[in-house]
């Protein structure tokens, strides 16, 4: 599985142009003004300031950076609509949030027309070369799968065909009002005089550190002298700001069927590999077909009615409209404003492992697999998957799938299938975006690159990182798991975009990153927002929990020091999912816009999660 680097191919990652990193003085990256270069001296400089929270009219954004939302926002202010701005917005993140996003990578696009009153989504996610082998994560020495990281995630073999490119030609030609030449100019320009590094981008690249030094042209790029960039440095990118400039110039062919096909393709073949790592680092089977033939595939939401209101998201590949949809009806059941907040929050752990063993069982690529999406959002499935659901005591996990082909909604005679539990490898790393306009579209995208980093492999020369969303497939073949390895296929997803009308009109939007747990994060946001009574900041700060039908439940420690003991009483478990006080300890980094009647908005970004995000409204106001 070892391939040593053709002498091509190490010349050219000898030659990519390595990111500048200086220190910085004068104001900071949200400013635009390039710094002041010191011959030494400490970097002091401090990132933009970000307000997670702001009211006010004609249009908003949030995203977890602030200089993605003030590039959404300048659109918004001239003249562009939700979709111009996201683009412009997901590319920035690009720059900024390259270890969570990029041209490397996928996602999926969720957007509410005004025009026309309709939900429209586009699925945008990565898909697996046509030469895949069903054995790509099986170690050949061992027969057993690679340890998922370091070895695993860091690959060519894990590379999937890219689609965050592709999804923003398709939305900008779908909905948008101008050009993606036009879009990509903000984000090249921030490339180019780079942005203030924070802890958060300091702290990914430390964490990343071994993994970067795996290949010439990422240690190059994010380990400037050996080191990750300091916090109050300046990090640019030239090379990703030319890679933009070739695509405003040539169009999306330019990766997909030009000069950045062929170098992507290298890479991912013959991974730019540093001649002392000692990580397998399986080459990838990715060819120019693969990258020529992609398309972006346009889907009809899933949509339920939730308390009076439309729920819309993403169809499979993602299971994340499916999952929070089951789970909304499952809850519509119960008169959660009339529980104690215990009694409440055990009927969300519940309906949450219920929908979860459905996903396993049933959620797939339709391309694939026959996903029963009809039944598994039918009210009548719900109401007797509820059946199991004890007003006292937490079911024992894992919980079996419901049986699709046979139900009648009633608790008599119920049938479920066996349990089954197989390894879910998302990871939490991801980004997402809400974006409103004057008009009243909306838009919510989450877009990723899968592991914080991706597979590791900058493109040399291009400034960008290549996804590893095919690990996000079951690692071990299975013929009858609906996730299985296929050439072409799109790997399952937890992507939980969400789009909320009220009366026709939109009211809440709201996604989140955080792998597997995204399903819980939305769907606890929107609990938490209609059903115990919070506020659209309220619900994205609150302590969270995740339960995936595993026999512990994920949760932050403030969910469990509120919760814990309350809910001990019911059978839950709980385990914090990383080290106290870290990133991994947390669940989400939501962003969601709330719109009333009047026309006022809410936009709210995390106030903590991910060192915090950004909120921004065209204009402030009650």
């Amino acid at each position: 599985m070892h391939r040593r680097v053709p002498a091509a191919l190490a010349a050219a990652a000898l030659t990519t142009t390595a990111l500048s990193v200086a220190p910085v003085s004068g104001p900071a990256r949200a400013s635009g003004v390039p710094p002041a270069r010191h011959s030494a001296g400490v970097p002091h400089a401090s990132p933009p300031t970000k307000q997670a929270t702001m009211v006010g009219y004609g249009g908003g954004i949030a995203t977890v950076d602030a200089d993605a939302s003030r590039v959404g926002l300048q659109v918004l202010r001239r003249g562009g609509n939700a979709a111009d701005a996201a683009v412009a917005a997901a590319a920035a993140l690009g720059v900024t949030e390259p270890y969570s996003s990029g041209i490397g990578g996928g996602g999926y696009f969720v957007y509410y027309n005004a025009r026309t009153g309709k939900v429209g989504t586009i699925d945008g996610r990565e898909t697996a070369p046509a030469a895949m082998p069903h054995d790509a994560f099986i170690d050949p020495s061992t027969g057993q799968p690679y340890p998922f990281t370091p070895q695993r995630v860091t690959s060519g073999i894990s590379v999937g065909v890219p689609g965050s490119l592709a999804t923003w030609q398709r939305a900008l030609r779908r909905w948008g009002t101008r050009s993606l030449a036009r879009e990509l100019r903000p984000a090249a320009a921030l490339a180019r005089r780079g942005f203030v590094v924070d802890k958060t981008f300091h702290q990914q690249t430390e964490d990343n550190a071994a993994r970067f030094k795996a290949f010439t042209s990422t240690k190059r790029l994010f380990l400037p002298g050996g080191h990750a960039p300091a916090v109050g440095s300046r990090f640019r990118n030239p090379a990703l700001a030319r890679t933009y400039d070739l695509i405003a110039r040539r169009g999306i062919k330019a990766l997909y069927d030009g000069p950045l096909s062929g170098e992507i393709i290298r890479a991912v073949q013959h991974p730019p590999k540093t001649s002392d790592t000692d990580l397998p680092v399986p080459p990838g089977v990715m060819t120019r077909r693969d990258l020529a033939g992609y398309a972006t595939v346009d889907r009809a939401p899933t949509h339920v009615r939730y308390r009076g209101r439309d729920v819309y998201g993403i169809a499979p590949s993602s299971s994340g409209g499916a999952t929070v949809g089951e789970a909304l009806n499952i809850l519509g059941r119960y008169d959660l404003r009339g529980m104690s907040a215990a009694d409440a929050l055990h009927h969300y752990l519940e309906a949450s492992a219920l929908a979860y063993a459905d996903r396993n069982a049933y959620d797939g690529d339709p391309a694939y697999v026959h996903v029963p999406l009809k039944d598994l959002l039918s009210k009548r499935y719900a109401a007797e998957r509820s059946c199991a659901i004890s007003p006292t005591t937490a079911m024992s996990r894992p919980v079996p799938a419901g049986d699709v082909a046979s139900y009648d909604g009633r608790c008599e005679g119920s049938t479920t299938t066996a349990a089954s539990q197989r390894p879910d490898t998302e990871n939490v790393e991801t980004t997402n975006m809400t974006v409103a306009d004057k008009w009243g579209n909306v838009v919510e995208y989450t877009l990723t690159i899968e592991q914080t980093g991706g597979s590791g492999i900058v493109v040399p020369g291009r400034g960008f990182l290549l996804n590893n969303e095919l690990t996000d497939f079951s690692a071990v073949y299975d013929p009858a798991d609906p996730n299985r390895i296929e050439p072409g296929k799109r790997p399952r997803s937890s992507i939980s975009p969400t789009i909320v009308l009220q009366g026709g009109s939109p009211w809440l939007a709201v996604g989140s990153p955080g792998g597997a747990t995204i399903i819980t994060t939305v769907l606890q946001i929107l609990f938490d927002r209609i059903d115990r009574g919070m506020t659209l900041p309220e619900a994205i700060a609150a302590p969270r929990a995740s339960d995936q039908n595993t026999a512990t439940a994920t949760a932050e420690q403030s969910f469990i020091d509120e919760y814990g003991d309350a809910l001990a009483g019911y059978g839950h478990r709980f385990a914090v999912p990383g080290p106290p006080g870290s990133s991994a300890a947390e669940i989400g980094a939501a962003t969601g816009i709330e719109l009333d009647a009047r026309g006022q908005l809410t936009v709210a970004a995390e106030p903590v999660r991910r060192g915090g995000g950004s909120a921004l409204v065209v204009r402030p106001g009650r």
